[in-house]
């Protein structure tokens, strides 16, 4: 951890809607005139897409139908601990990028001069000089296994994490919707991540400064048969503080601020699913003030 150089991690598995919360502190970057370092998890995969597929076969064929993009031989571990340790020291590193799209090939091509297509990885580069902190969004911002502690470098870990049903909701209709997938694929690798799931994303949420939790108030014991997506007011969101004090939150304030929330126990409020993105706001902004000022002090 690193006053001058501070380390934001969000962190949450696939389909866990990470994507909200890294728009919400877009936001807040823009409005703060902060210039951040964003790195997405995905660039931290030890094995690009078709890599990965094979293998995942090969190792079925060996009897093991639990590897997955979970669990530390699928990714670098260590290089993402590196990075954190190395920005937080000096505001140096390396990054890389994971292409997802055809669009995001053309752009990085373009820029680099490769001829790489979607599913691979761009060569690792230096981080740009200047930037004010660096921004994780992934699926191992806060993980530690025996060999690595990634979380002992980060300055504000927040967790995003649905009630899982919701979870596996929300990936079987992303998965379904942009990449096509069918139902049947989408639960085999739901189950072929359980183990990595249980053993390296839920322990992070211990390790969280902040967790958001969306919790549904309307059916979704079966989330295999959903026929769709529960809305923000179909929902309650749960946000639990490791140490309210240490955080600096203000409970009077965000009771006044947000209409019908509540405090559930001392260190959690529960507030509208409606009013999730307006309760990061309060809750995030005056955190990333704090950690620019220790910065700069």
């Amino acid at each position: 951890m690193s006053k001058k150089h501070p380390v934001v991690a969000v962190t949450g598995s696939s389909g866990a809607g990470t994507s909200t919360v890294k728009s919400a502190f877009n936001h807040i970057f823009r409005r703060e005139s902060i210039s951040p370092v964003v790195i997405e998890g995905d660039s931290f995969h030890a094995l690009n897409r078709k890599d990965m597929r094979e293998r995942m076969a090969a190792e079925a064929e060996k009897g093991n139908n639990f590897f997955s993009h979970f669990g530390p031989n699928a990714n670098h571990f260590d290089k993402l601990g590196e990075l954190f340790k190395s920005y937080g020291e000096s505001g140096s590193g390396k990054k890389r990028y994971y292409l997802h799209s055809d669009e995001e090939a053309a752009e990085h091509n373009a820029r680099l001069n490769t001829n790489l297509g979607p599913g691979e990885f761009t060569p690792w580069e230096d981080i740009p000089a200047g930037s004010d902190l660096l921004f994780y969004e992934g699926l191992h911002g806060l993980v530690k296994t025996d060999e690595v502690d990634v979380a002992q470098h980060v300055d504000l870990g927040v967790g995003v994490v649905p009630i899982v049903n919701l979870e596996w909701i929300q990936k079987i209709f992303r998965d379904n919707a942009e990449r096509g997938y069918s139902a049947e694929k989408i639960v085999d690798t739901i189950l072929r991540r359980m183990p990595d799931y249980v053993n390296y994303i839920t322990p992070q949420f211990s390790q969280t400064d902040v967790n958001f939790q969306r919790v549904p108030t309307v059916d979704t014991s079966n989330p295999f048969i959903a026929r769709d997506i529960p809305t923000p007011d179909e929902s309650v969101v749960v946000i639990r503080f490791r140490d309210p004090d240490e955080f600096g939150v203000d409970f009077p304030y965000l009771l006044q601020m947000i209409p019908n929330s509540f405090m559930s126990r001392y260190n959690t409020i529960v507030v509208p699913g409606g009013k999730m993105s307006y309760a990061m706001d309060l809750i995030l902004t005056p955190r990333i003030h704090r950690l620019i000022q220790e910065r700069d002090a």
